[in-house]
Parts: C-alpha cells; structure tokens; sequence
C-alpha cells in the first residue's frame, strides 16, 4: 500500500506531496513538478507518523535549521551507482553546492577509474526520489548554471536561495 500526504511549503514555493509505505518515506516531490512521473499521486491519502516526522523536518529545514537527523526513508530500485551520488548529494553542506563534473570525478576515485561521466551523474542526480532531504538541488553544471531540476528550476533558484540567505 502507497500513502500520500500535502505539505504546505512557505510562500513563493510549490507545495510538496510525499509517499510513504506505511513506515518509510519513499517519496518527496514538489506538486505538479516533473517529479510527480516518477511517484504515486493517486495514492490513499492517510495521516502517518513518517508524514508528521517529515514536516517537523521540512519546517526546520524552510526556517534554516535543518536537521541532520532526517526521517527514515526507504529507496527502491538503488543501483550501486545511484547510491553512490545519493551519498554524496547528503554530504553536501546547506548553502553550499557542487557541480555534476565534480560528483563524476569523486565517483571515478572511488571506483579506482580514470574518468566517470558527468552525463551519467547528472542521470543518478535527476532520478532522486526524495528531494531537498537528498539535496539534488545543490548539484549545479559546471559554468554555475542550474541545469536540470524536476521539480522545476524556479523552486531550484528559490530553494537555493533560501539556503543562502541562511548560511551566510
């Protein structure tokens, strides 16, 4: 069984939808995003513990106090390699970001390679599941734009900016 829940974000975002499956958070998404290809919005709408815990995080998170213990999430369908940028996309401080080409050559250390493909991470990046608390809008492309973001590049700039004015 899949469970959805609404999250009403600060003004000037789009609202969040999440999914859970009763006991994991499976899912975080901007409504009417890209994104929502990739959930189950016609889910049973039904108010879980995973939900509330959720919220507490994403309240903290938009009055610029994210917490590091973020809520239990499960991902389906994580290759190695998908598992691999997730890692460091969590490692990614507030404010702060890192570009595709950068990820691409952490991952070609690790694996003990001479060369990843930025292309291949920038796939990895868009697949994410679980935005914001995964910070796939913290990688940006190499020349400083913002490339790529399913829930949209208006929420990207904003979410970013918000962490800006937060850090400084």
């Amino acid at each position: 069984m899949t469970y959805i829940w609404k999250y009403k974000t600060p003004e000037g975002f789009d609202d969040m939808l999440m999914n859970s499956d009763g006991e994991y958070l499976t899912g975080l998404w901007f409504e009417g995003s890209d994104d929502e290809k990739k959930h189950k919005p016609d889910a049973d709408e039904k108010r879980l513990t995973i939900f509330e815990m959720t919220e507490k995080w994403l309240d903290d998170y938009f009055y610029g106090k994210p917490s590091p213990d973020i809520p239990n999430i499960k991902i389906e369908k994580l290759t190695s390699f998908r598992r691999d940028v997730s890692e460091i996309m969590k490692k990614i401080p507030f404010g702060e970001t890192t570009t595709y080409g950068e990820i691409a050559k952490m991952i070609a250390v690790k694996r003990g390679i001479s060369k990843m493909s930025a292309q291949a991470v920038g796939g990895a990046v868009g697949w994410n599941p679980i935005c914001i608390i995964i910070p796939c809008h913290r990688v940006i492309g190499s020349d400083g734009s913002l490339t790529g973001y399913g829930g949209g590049i208006r929420n990207k700039e904003l979410l970013l900016l918000h962490e800006r004015k937060y850090s400084l």
